[in-house]
């Protein structure tokens, strides 16, 4: 009997078997093992659905990667780091092209899930997809500060002579008043301000709905942003693998 499998049904390290060819199952003598080649004298094993011999069973079993509590902290450093980096794209991209849609929400949703399957070593889950759907939102909402910062500074260099201007008008008039100290305008805190920030900048992407409903932009925007938390959702979802047997080959025919 023929049987095809995919590559994609054991994702392990070199050497890899070549699940594009051919098996052939229960023909006695021509059972072989898709990670060494070598043929398959006695015993056997199943790494997923690939044939496997009793040494490189072994080997991947000691290859396996484990969702251990520092396999989830080193991947949530790494996608925090991809978040960060992604957070720089997503705001450089919105400055350079002055394109605020979204589309960069794709490479963030992908940077940030291949960051976290790097740092956990190929260990994907559950808590691991959630970790990876909050931290592409959190660069891509949070990206709105510096694109809000740097146009605001265009703005306050546009009208910084305006000023300058009327103080003139005003010395030559002598009707110059003098302005109230800056000392006396209110200030907060730093930690007040980062959390002003940060909330501002998480409610984001629906500031628009409040200040004017939606537009077509806007829901544009957001499924894209959907679509890259989509694509960080399944990166982080990982592929179990696991091995079967031991499995007794079956004997050579008579001749």
């Amino acid at each position: 009997m023929l049987s095809f499998r995919p590559m994609s049904d054991v994702p392990l390290g070199n050497p890899t078997p070549q699940f594009g060819t051919v098996e052939y199952l229960g023909s006695p003598g021509n059972d072989h093992c898709q990670f060494c080649h070598q043929p398959i004298a006695q015993s056997y094993f199943r790494v997923n659905d690939a044939m496997t011999c009793p040494g490189c069973a072994d080997r991947v079993r000691g290859e396996m990667a484990k969702d251990t509590h520092a396999a989830f902290v080193r991947g949530i450093l790494f996608g925090v780091g991809a978040a960060i980096a992604g957070l720089a794209l997503y705001a450089t991209f919105a400055i350079v092209t002055g394109i605020v849609i979204g589309y960069a929400s794709l490479a963030v949703g992908w940077m940030v899930g291949t960051a976290i399957m790097k740092g956990s070593k190929g260990v994907g889950g559950r808590h691991y997809q959630i970790a990876a759907v909050l931290l592409t939102y959190a660069a891509v909402s949070m990206a709105a500060i510096p694109i809000w910062i740097h146009y605001a500074g265009e703005e306050r260099a546009k009208n910084v002579q305006q000023p300058h201007a009327q103080s003139d008008t005003g010395q030559a008039g002598g009707e110059n008043q003098p302005s109230a100290p800056e000392s006396s305008r209110p200030r907060i805190g730093l930690g007040a301000w980062l959390a002003r920030v940060t909330v501002l900048g998480l409610a984001s992407p629906f500031l628009e709905i409040w200040q004017g409903g939606p537009s077509i932009s806007w829901l544009i925007g957001i499924f894209i942003l959907f679509v890259g938390m989509k694509f960080a959702w399944r990166i982080t979802a990982g592929r179990p693998v696991e091995v079967f047997g031991p499995f007794e080959s079956a004997a050579p025919l008579a001749r």
